[in-house]
């Protein structure tokens, strides 16, 4: 029996907190599985991690092997608010694609086997076209309640029927129609 490579996965969570972390802790439950994968946060989110693992005292070693972690800019100069998340996500879906598209090629020219997943933030979606690119299959993942994601795939049924406005405002249409 010959010894399999591992799968390799890419994981790329949207660069906030609670995106960040139950994807670090669905790459630990992948690693487990026997998969690879390569964490892609952007920079400014990667020191964190970085600082985080270093306070802990066992650095990048303390993911333990199989977690390799991978940074790319956010499209923000250092300067930009990126607590003002319509800024964030529009220079993300702008400016990222190209920096996934250059660390996806560093990356196979420096010998790491090809990525045949991505594991990508819903909110990420601009992501999966890269990854069609190269060939990479992607699954979606949603870190918040279900109820939420449910609830947000029906907005633009509830602003059909006029329950809310495309701002989010309740309408009247349910009192207007009791009178």
């Amino acid at each position: 029996m010959g010894h399999m490579a591992k799968t390799h996965v890419l994981v790329l969570p949207m660069p906030c907190q609670g995106h960040v972390t139950p994807l670090m802790e669905l790459s630990h439950l992948l690693v487990d599985q026997g998969f690879e994968v390569t964490f892609i946060n952007t920079d400014v989110d990667h020191t964190l991690v970085v600082a985080a693992l270093d306070a802990t005292g066992g650095g990048v070693a303390a993911l333990g092997g199989g977690i390799h972690l991978a940074s790319i800019p956010d499209g923000l100069a250092d300067d930009e608010d990126r607590k003002d998340i319509n800024k964030l996500v529009d220079a993300y879906s702008r400016h990222m694609p190209g920096y996934l598209e250059s660390l996806l090629a560093d990356m196979e020219a420096a010998g790491r086997p090809r990525a045949k997943w991505l594991v990508g933030d819903v909110n990420m979606g601009w992501s999966f076209e890269v990854a069609k690119k190269f060939g990479i299959r992607v699954v979606s993942f949603w870190p918040a309640a279900t109820a939420c994601f449910a609830f947000m795939l029906k907005i633009p049924k509830l602003v059909e029927d006029g329950l809310i406005d495309d701002k989010g405002i309740a309408g009247c249409g349910l009192s207007e129609q009791g009178r």
